[in-house]
């Protein structure tokens, strides 16, 4: 991470991004050439990461929650509470 690009905003990826990002991390951190400093920097990074896909998993989970058959037998998307 010291001499590369600066990272994307974890709050701003997709899912998709994210844990491609968080799978860059582990595969750096598993080949265990990476200075010390750096390697706190990864785990933080990879701890942001894993947040943001878990929020976005629940969000997805809530999302297909609200998806019910009415009495037709159609799918149809209930209102979000809260």
């Amino acid at each position: 991470m010291s001499d590369q690009a600066p990272a994307p905003a974890v709050d701003k990826m997709s899912y998709e991004a994210a844990m491609a990002g968080l799978e860059d991390v582990v595969n750096r951190l598993e080949r265990g050439d990476v200075p010390l400093e750096e390697s706190i920097a990864l785990y933080e990074r990879g701890e942001a990461l894993r947040a943001r896909c878990e929020a976005l998993l629940q969000e997805a989970e809530m999302k297909v929650a609200q998806i019910t058959a009415g009495p037709d037998g159609e799918v149809a998307a209930a209102p979000m509470k809260g």
